[in-house]
């Protein structure tokens, strides 16, 4: 075949003739572009009753929001951990500050004649299995 005669041959459909392709791609929205931000998901890790152990964090904070209890430890950026294996207890507790501290001075100003309650989570160790004697009494 020859390429004129190709030529002549017209499409069945009108439609194939007009062909129109996109010249730019379909741009998406530009709107919360700023990935910088991440997201520090602090609080509460374990609530009231759950059962953890040694080493687990309780919950992180950046302001003093919760306190620690019985076997648990405090980081230096505030995360509460346990110390011991055992049973999580949040209590709500009566604040006892030492007035003479400066930031207890800044956040508490003006709250010396007040009752200040604050959460302290508590870690109740698992009993013992009591089936160690001594060599005493062996």
């Amino acid at each position: 075949m020859s390429w004129n005669f190709l030529m002549t041959i017209k499409p069945l459909s009108p439609f194939l003739d007009i062909v129109r392709h996109a010249s730019k791609k379909t741009g998406g929205s530009t709107r919360n572009t700023n990935c910088k931000v991440k997201p520090k998901h602090r609080g509460w890790k374990v609530q009231d009753g759950h059962n953890v152990q040694a080493g687990h964090i309780l919950a992180t904070q950046r302001n003093l929001r919760f306190h620690p209890g019985l076997n648990v430890g405090m980081g230096r950026n505030g995360t509460l951990f346990a110390m011991e294996p055992g049973k999580v207890v949040v209590t709500c507790e009566k604040f006892e500050p030492n007035w003479e501290h400066t930031w207890v001075q800044r956040i508490y100003s003006g709250r010396g004649d007040q009752v200040i309650f604050k959460k302290y989570f508590n870690i109740i160790p698992k009993p013992q299995h009591n089936r160690f004697k001594l060599i005493e009494e062996m």
